[in-house]
């Protein structure tokens, strides 16, 4: 292609970042599918679409290919499931800044095409569904939300019980802990929760023993909250020591104790504490990357990563704040947290305890959509092969929700939502970073569209 067609045509796709391209039967054919459900890879393969399904796979001779047909060539490429992040913000509760929409494209050109809200306001839920009915509508380039969380604290058990309501009543798909709700008010949470038919995730609370939550029902256990706890030989001592306090009072304990826990792993008390996990099915989502990336700060300036350009300009500057505020201390335990962490996770890997893909972006260094590859990378450095690490971001996101029947695999009735790669991630993980093209509920985004994508982020024509 000429250089000049290429620049009109990337400046076309800048022009229309905010909508998706109409939708084409589209053949991608003689493509190797990643089969996540069984853990091979099939191919040469055809893969017929039409609208927002997959209506056939075949060998190329077994697929008959209209004449109307968009052929996209899959000889030598991969093809996969859309990527979900299973932990991301897109509000800014505390600040009341406006929400993270800015991460909409750098979600997409990273084929991250659904998400799962962490914090929603109940009434943030209008919103939520107002981005799906836009991406239902071709009208906005943006990742799928599966799911939005409402946090419920409560100033009482009944006070955290009539929340849980006023949540449901908004349309919440889940109710949100975090680690300062008193016990009291948790299990007042989960038993709402339960009359309502919510699944309850978020932080295990820091007065809550991890076994104890998963056995009383919490779906998820987000940053591994209590597990460093639990993996430690002191965790009785440490729980009975923050018995009566909640809220600051109670995180701020266990704060200050951080480095005696991470003192105090033990991986044959790991190792047992995974298989009673294991047996209550909850499931982790330790968000590896959030660790990893304080163990590696420095006190350079965030700007000097290409990516920060990337950044909504409220957004790099709490960036900036908060990294400001980091002591020589809190660098030298986030090298310890990182360490351990990583150690639970191959522990409980070992157990076979479930783990979900989820990064806390945009948490400082966590970029969106590029820190998800970033998280694949990091599960298969603690133990999980690549084609583990790639299920826990799509089949086992959507067995998680439920969906698993329209999503979560690359199969015949299933929606569109895929991703071409130029490489195999089934032999190394980092090439899902490799990518050729998106689909995006049956609508196709070539690399150009993906570069144009960024560029509109960056506000300024791609390279």
């Amino acid at each position: 292609m000429m250089p000049c067609m290429w620049v009109l045509l990337l400046w076309a796709a800048v022009a229309q970042a905010s909508s998706l391209p109409e939708r084409w039967i589209i053949a991608i054919t003689e493509v190797t599918v990643i089969d996540v459900e069984h853990g091979r890879s099939v191919g040469p393969r055809t893969v017929l679409i039409e609208g927002s399904r997959i209506v056939a796979i075949g060998k190329p001779a077994d697929v008959r290919i209209s004449a109307n047909a968009q052929r996209v060539a899959g000889r030598g490429r991969f093809l996969i499931p859309g990527l979900v992040d299973m932990h991301v913000h897109l509000f800014n509760n505390a600040s009341h800044r406006p929400p993270n929409d800015w991460s909409f494209p750098l979600f997409i050109a990273n084929g991250v095409t659904a998400v799962r809200e962490m914090n929603t306001l109940p009434t943030a839920i209008v919103q939520v569904n107002q981005w799906r009915k836009r991406l239902a509508e071709g009208n906005l380039i943006a990742p799928r939300i599966l799911a939005a969380g409402v946090a419920v604290r409560g100033s009482s058990p009944r006070d955290a019980a009539n929340q849980v309501e006023a949540a449901a009543d908004a349309g919440a798909d889940f109710i949100k802990v975090f680690s300062d709700v008193p016990a009291a008010h948790w299990r007042a949470i989960l038993d709402a929760a339960q009359v309502r038919a919510l699944p309850v995730s978020g932080h295990v609370p820091a007065g809550v023993p991890l076994l104890v939550a998963a056995a009383a029902g919490q779906r998820t256990d987000e940053h591994l909250m209590q597990a460093f706890e639990a993996c430690s030989t002191i965790e009785a001592q440490l729980l009975d020591a923050r018995r009566g306090l909640d809220g600051d009072a109670l995180v701020a304990r266990r704060d200050a104790e951080e480095a005696q826990v991470l003192d105090a792993f033990d991986q044959a008390t790991c190792e047992q504490v995974g298989k009673s996990l294991a047996a209550t099915g909850q499931v982790q989502v330790p968000t590896l990357v959030v660790p990893y990336e304080e163990s590696i700060r420095t006190k350079e300036p965030p700007g000097n990563d290409p990516r920060r350009r990337y950044l909504r300009a409220d957004e790099g500057a709490r960036w900036e704040r908060i990294l400001a505020s980091i002591t020589p201390h809190d660098d030298a335990l986030a090298k310890r947290r990182w360490s351990v962490a990583s150690q639970i996770v191959a522990a409980f890997h070992r157990t076979r305890v479930p783990m979900l893909a989820g990064t806390d972006t945009p948490m400082p260094g966590v970029y969106p959509g590029f820190s998800l590859h970033e998280e694949l990378a990091l599960l298969v450095a603690s133990g999980l092969t690549p084609r583990e690490a790639l299920r826990s971001a799509t089949l086992a996101p959507a067995e998680f929700l439920g969906i698993a029947a329209t999503a979560g695999s690359v199969a015949v009735g299933k929606r569109a939502d895929l991703v071409l790669l130029d490489a195999d991630p089934s032999k190394d993980i980092r090439n899902t970073r490799r990518i050729d093209a998106v689909l995006l509920d049956g609508r196709l985004l070539r690399r150009p569209a993906l570069d144009a994508l960024l560029a509109a982020a960056a506000g300024a024509p791609a390279p």
